[in-house]
């Protein structure tokens, strides 16, 4: 068994599509299947099920995953830090991020980390921020921009970048837009346009509406914040957002305050407490235009919001 064929089946295990994951690989599909055929037959057994259109893991590939997942991280750990005893940066840093965050502008950070590191391979992956910190512990991920949404896992850290406030967004005929604030009794019967559970924004709505003795149902869910612009733009439904998603459409659709007692939307770099040399040189790139009160590590759940 070879490191490269447990990077190719935790690629595929990732990306269920043989297709999709040579293309991360950067080899050919013919050279993935013969890869994952021959970690099959020194196994004894099939790690997938095949279809025309995805591919599934068999109990004894799921059993593998875990175990693969760490094995990569720590040889790519071993490479990284025999390169930071010489002095350099090398390996593969991969970021997770949930789209949208409103204050780092993610291209372009990568591009200058690449220019500045061309030893390190980059990789992103935009996902929920529920999700994004759970790539974190399972060696996924090596570094991720979310919003805070509650405790993390042991071995995870936040760091805050900024922090600001939800805000309601609605269509300018809404009877909404009149008012300077609403409660989240007022949005009682309302139609919701909210993202998927997972969602930085989802999480914070649920627990907004939970500490207030009510239940949260968006009546469309969306993964995407342009989407979720559209739909209100049509005067489908309101939408609970940070304030940097109204800014977006100030003159298409209207903001309306919260109570302030609501959760704030707290934007961090959540990375493991023992980060690799590639993911601390990001993490100081990334800290280099935020204010030096406020880089301190995040704040607790409880501090973040109120308990649900």
């Amino acid at each position: 068994m070879e490191l490269r064929q447990l990077e190719h089946f935790v690629t595929v295990a990732e990306e269920r599509h043989f297709t999709r994951a040579a293309d991360l690989l950067q080899i050919s599909q013919s050279g993935l299947s013969a890869s994952i055929r021959a970690l099959e037959q020194e196994l004894g057994t099939s790690l997938f099920t095949r279809s025309t259109r995805r591919v599934e893991l068999t109990t004894a590939g799921q059993a593998l995953l875990a175990d693969s997942r760490r094995t990569l991280a720590s040889a790519i750990a071993a490479q990284n830090a025999v390169a930071a005893v010489r002095g350099l940066v090398r390996g593969r840093l991969t970021v997770g991020a949930e789209p949208c965050l409103g204050s780092i502008d993610i291209p372009a950070e990568l591009a200058r980390f690449r220019t500045a590191n061309h030893g390190v391979e980059v990789r992103l992956r935009y996902a929920g921020s529920a999700e994004l910190v759970e790539s974190l512990t399972s060696g996924r991920a090596d570094l991720a921009l979310v919003v805070a949404t509650g405790p993390t896992p042991p071995g995870v850290r936040l760091h805050v970048l900024h922090t600001q406030k939800l805000v309601v967004l609605c269509h300018p005929e809404h009877p909404f837009a009149s008012r300077e604030e609403v409660d989240l009794e007022s949005l009682r019967g309302e139609p919701l346009v909210g993202f998927q559970p997972g969602w930085g924004a989802q999480i914070l709505s649920r627990r907004a509406f939970a500490a207030a003795g009510m239940d949260y149902r968006a009546a469309m869910e969306v993964n995407d914040v342009h989407p979720l612009l559209d739909l209100v733009g049509f005067n489908l439904g309101v939408a609970i957002v940070p304030e940097s998603f109204a800014l977006k459409r100030p003159d298409r659709l209207r903001t309306i305050a919260l109570p302030a007692t609501l959760p704030e939307w707290t934007v961090a770099v959540a990375v493991a407490e023992d980060p690799s040399p590639a993911a601390t040189a990001f993490l100081d790139q990334l800290f280099e235009k935020v204010p030096a009160d406020a880089t301190a590590d995040a704040p607790t759940a409880a501090e973040v919001a109120p308990a649900a």
